[in-house]
């Protein structure tokens, strides 16, 4: 390398070192009873990377984390950055066959677990064809006792070597690999650069009023792209002070915003209900809290305008993307989350968003299309699958398999993932827009709407349909619901009550096996 490459360089290793120079006595990281300043940070980060290489772990080699979110996760997640080790985060809701899957695919040598989720991980780590061959345990939040045989987190964070970043590691070089949930398939990693995760971050602090005086509270899973590079990164990337709890329940929540002075928190729309609908909530003891921030789903505007009546001065943001763009690719700023409602607003920084037909063509406003989009934050591509990269990235552009409509003044909607549209006697049907029409009738718990293969619609418009418990809704009540709502095409022609629907490990609902089931039923 020359000496102008190596001035040049930008990666997460350096990223953290130069926050802690600007910082260095500044409280980076909070967790449990344990509190880093952004030196003591920076410091860990190198002794527990050193460690790591002293143990074997090489540049490129994966190192996977199951566990909940604690101070020795993000310290691994930048030791390993330091290192050149590539970090793939598991969700902890898979089944250890579903882990076994991505350690195998991955070819993870290291794995990295707590004590949650102990029994899951060495279950995984022991499948066939899994190259594990280090197993680190975590202290987590609440520092609970090391499993026997294990390496430490501790035993790694005390290494006394010497330790610097190989000036060879370059902002090209993959980060991480993160598995998508996988509805409609099975998970694919999705391959990030240190250029795409440190580009998104420069996208998120522009747009998302983000500041180094902010104290941020992250409470969902850091295994998750959007807690751990839409807010957990650029805050260190700023220096603001970061809270880490293992889960967002109201009552804990409340506790650590009054005890820190937390001023930023992100969840999505399920979790700010929950906190306006907890004994928890008090507006008191939230008063520093000025900055919100949600995804994953539309929020309803009563509760917009509710949580804007409880919470004095505070702002709202809806942040819209998926893995593969590192995560965000739009934003809705605070003064049109009314304006906009439902809209997942304006492309961020540096994405340039188009909504396309099938052969690639913008559509018009006001009809939809895929959304597809053109930015530094994607990804480089799935892990050993060239050919959904290809596909991926058709006619060079990412396509994100969401369908959006885009209004007169370039706000885009979400209205379906492109394989849950439904076409049926040559129209085109939104899953999403009969679901929420039949949402409103009361008596509801869940809906998913499927599209059925028919010999004379192609496919019939179906609703599986989860009742509430005593509530009296038979096929007839649904129909006349919806034929009062939305035009004939789009009403169901088939209804059927079921008991639960099927979910992945991230909540998403598996429209497949729905349609697997029913279409074998419809059959026979």
């Amino acid at each position: 390398m020359t000496d102008v490459s190596i001035a040049r360089r930008q990666t997460l290793g350096l990223l953290l070192a130069r926050t802690a120079r600007r910082y260095p006595d500044k409280p980076a990281v909070i967790c449990g009873e344990t509190t880093w300043t952004y030196r003591e940070f920076d410091e860990i980060s190198d002794r527990v990377a050193g460690a790591l290489v002293e143990r074997g772990l090489k540049k490129g080699e994966r190192i996977a984390i199951l566990a909940r979110n604690s101070h020795a996760f993000v310290a691994l997640r930048f030791a390993a950055a330091r290192m050149g080790a590539i970090i793939v985060p598991i969700n902890f809701m898979l089944k250890p066959d579903e882990i076994a899957f991505i350690l195998r695919h991955s070819g993870a040598r290291f794995f990295c677990t707590d004590t949650s989720m102990l029994e899951a991980a060495t279950a995984a780590a022991a499948g066939d064809g899994v190259a594990v061959d280090t197993l680190i345990w975590l202290p987590g939040e609440a520092h609970s006792e090391p499993a026997a045989g294990m390496i430490t987190f501790d035993e790694l964070a005390a290494w006394s070597g010497d330790f610097s970043e190989d000036e060879s590691l370059q902002g090209s070089d993959t980060l991480q690999i993160l598995y998508t949930s996988g509805t409609e398939s099975a998970p694919k990693g999705a391959m990030l650069t240190h250029d795409a995760i440190i580009a998104e971050y420069v996208s998120c602090i522009a747009s998302g009023g983000f500041e180094a005086a902010d104290v941020v509270l992250h409470a969902l899973p850091l295994f998750h792209t959007a807690q751990l590079d839409a807010f957990f990164g650029p805050c260190v990337y700023l220096g603001s002070t970061n809270v880490i709890i293992g889960a967002p329940a109201p009552d804990v929540v409340v506790a650590k915003v009054e005890e820190h002075g937390v001023t930023s928190f992100f969840a999505p729309p399920t979790i700010w209900i929950s906190l306006l609908r907890s004994p928890a909530f008090d507006a008191g003891r939230l008063a520093t809290l000025k900055k919100g921030f949600y995804g994953a789903s539309i929020m309803p505007v009563p509760v917009l305008k509710e949580i804007q009546q409880r919470l004095d001065g505070f702002l709202l943001w809806n942040f819209y993307g998926q893995t593969e763009i590192a995560p965000v690719a739009s934003m809705l700023m605070p003064e049109d989350q009314i304006r906009k409602a439902g809209s997942a607003g304006k492309a961020a920084l540096n994405v340039e968003l188009r909504l396309v037909d099938d052969d690639g063509n913008d559509v018009p406003t006001g009809e939809i299309g895929e959304i597809v989009s053109r930015s530094p934050q994607l990804m480089s591509g799935y892990y050993n699958d060239p050919e959904k990269t290809a596909a991926a990235f058709a006619g060079g552009w990412f396509h994100s398999g969401d369908l959006g409509i885009m209004d007169e003044d370039g706000y885009i909607t979400v209205v379906d993932r492109k394989k849950d549209m439904i076409k049926t006697g040559g129209e085109n049907v939104a899953s999403r827009e009969v679901e929420e029409t039949i949402y409103t009738l009361d008596g509801i718990s869940e809906v998913a709407v499927i599209g059925l293969s028919d010999p004379y619609w192609v496919e019939a418009v179906t609703a599986i349909i989860v009742r509430k418990p005593d509530a009296i809704i038979d096929e007839a009540a649904v129909l006349a619901h919806c034929k009062e709502r939305m035009a004939g095409y789009k009403v169901p022609k088939r209804v059927i009550f079921a008991d639960n629907l099927p979910r992945n490990p991230s909540g998403k609902i598996l429209k497949r096996n729905l349609r697997q089931a029913y279409e074998k039923q419809a059959a026979e």
